[in-house]
């Protein structure tokens, strides 16, 4: 980490203010060489002119100095605050470069903070995915995380799990002592306190997911029955044209929205049938590859006319693992009350995507399918290296209940449990993890 990095830390395009960064072990060369002063005052904005290689003036702005290990990446960080212009900001980056910086790798400047111990893995990767939130609760849970409350809580296991690894490292090291240290110090009653309350940082890690990732829902069925008008009303908004005209939507359309929270990313497909158009032909194609990556299908069905053998054609058709909800739209043509019937292996719903009818219950439903539990101020943002290392620690848990009698496989199984959830903080964690995930930041965070 010896090399001064710089980038433009500001977002591409035209804007109007624009910020490069640097961090390195000694910035005075780029203070000297890029504003002609000998010094700044830590942590005060200093209005000064940014000086190009010959003396002539690039910009002018705010200079804000942050003197290790005080800063976010624990060393030198050094700020230029000018103005947002994307030919500006390239011309004080050349600068930087002029004078021996080299340009940052994605995610370079936050890695730093993670290995000078300014923040652990968790709570860098907080910071990305509250840049990346894709709605309101999910930039509330990721600030949780950035802030270290994901953090403390898995610390807290930890903490847990050392102290009951010492009860039964301590009958290992005096197997001859008369004190049975497991049952007098009440350890396997430590070990289900632990395994409860993992099981409850699972659940609110899951939910937290939810709210990452978001939900892939694709509409389906066959053509005019009113998947396009369905789209609008869940998207409050014109965004995909409706005709009486069958195969009106020749290809996928996408809406994002959200349903309490969670982010809903919707694909209004082509209609399903029997066709020689090829550009419908191609339409199709799309369908059934975005049927491939939803996590959940809509069948509209023409509630007038009820299932027919198109629409079991189509449920033939569907991957058995992925849930598929039964919508019969135009109650309000027939005078049908909205309504949720749940079957053995479908859920159906009775709405009308013209006048609104039985919308909140299609809205609820969705939320059922996916298991979200409105976790409010308890949901992290977990990611899914996050879960596997939450599911490892649950098995080596129960592994470790089940050989309650052979102590030195219990012993071994608590420390494996250990490892698993260090690894969700960094203590435990590969060099290759680690350019995985940062590889995966924008350049200049």
């Amino acid at each position: 980490m010896a090399d001064t990095i710089a980038a433009i830390a500001t977002a591409i395009g035209r804007g109007g203010i624009g910020v490069v960064r640097l961090s390195g072990k000694c910035l005075q060369p780029w203070i000297q060489g890029l504003s002609g002063k000998s010094s700044l005052h830590a942590r005060v904005a200093t209005l000064s002119n940014f000086i190009g290689t010959n003396g002539e003036v690039i910009d002018q702005g705010i200079l804000l100095f942050f003197p290790a290990p005080h800063s976010y990446t624990g060393e030198e960080v050094l700020e230029l605050q000018g103005h947002g212009g994307p030919v500006v900001l390239r011309l004080l980056l050349q600068r930087c470069l002029e004078l021996g910086a080299r340009i940052a790798e994605p995610g370079e400047f936050t890695r730093r903070a993670y290995l000078n111990d300014k923040i652990d893995l968790a709570q860098a990767e907080g910071i990305a995915d509250l840049i990346d939130a894709a709605s309101t609760e999910a930039a509330k849970s990721a600030l949780r995380s950035l802030r270290g409350e994901f953090s403390q809580t898995i610390n807290g296991l930890v903490k847990s799990l050392i102290d009951l690894r010492m009860l039964v490292e301590a009958t290992l090291d005096f197997p001859d002592e008369e004190i049975d240290f497991l049952n007098n110090a009440d350890a396997f009653g430590k070990l289900a306190a632990l395994e409860t309350q993992l099981e409850t940082v699972f659940e609110h890690a899951r939910q937290g997911s939810l709210l990452r990732e978001g939900m892939h829902v694709v509409l389906i069925g066959q053509p005019n029955v009113g998947k396009s008008s369905l789209l609008n009303r869940l998207a409050g908004e014109e965004v995909a044209i409706v005709t009486p005209i069958a195969g009106t939507t020749r290809d996928a359309i996408r809406q994002h929205i959200e349903i309490d929270g969670v982010a809903m990313h919707i694909v209004d497909t082509a209609g399903l049938r029997t066709s020689r158009d090829e550009v419908e032909i191609i339409g199709m194609e799309r369908t059934w590859d975005a049927i491939a990556h939803a996590n959940v299908a809509i069948l509209l069905i023409d509630s007038e006319i009820g299932i027919a053998p198109a629409d079991r054609e189509i449920i033939e058709k569907l991957p058995t693992t992925l849930p598929l909800m039964r919508v019969f739209n135009k109650i309000d043509l027939h005078g049908e009350k909205p309504r949720i019937e749940k079957l053995a292996h479908y859920t159906d719903i009775y709405l009308s995507a013209k006048t609104g009818e039985g919308l909140e219950l299609l809205r609820r439903q969705l939320l059922d399918v996916i298991g979200w539990k409105h976790a409010g101020e308890s949901a992290f943002l977990a990611r899914e290296r996050h879960l596997q290392s939450l599911r490892k620690a649950r098995e080596h848990l129960e592994s470790a209940r089940n050989n309650t009698n052979r102590t030195e496989l219990m012993a071994e199984e608590l420390r494996l449990a250990q490892e698993a959830l260090s690894a969700i903080t960094g203590e435990f964690t590969s060099d290759d993890l680690l350019g995985e995930i940062f590889s995966r930041f924008c350049i200049g965070k």
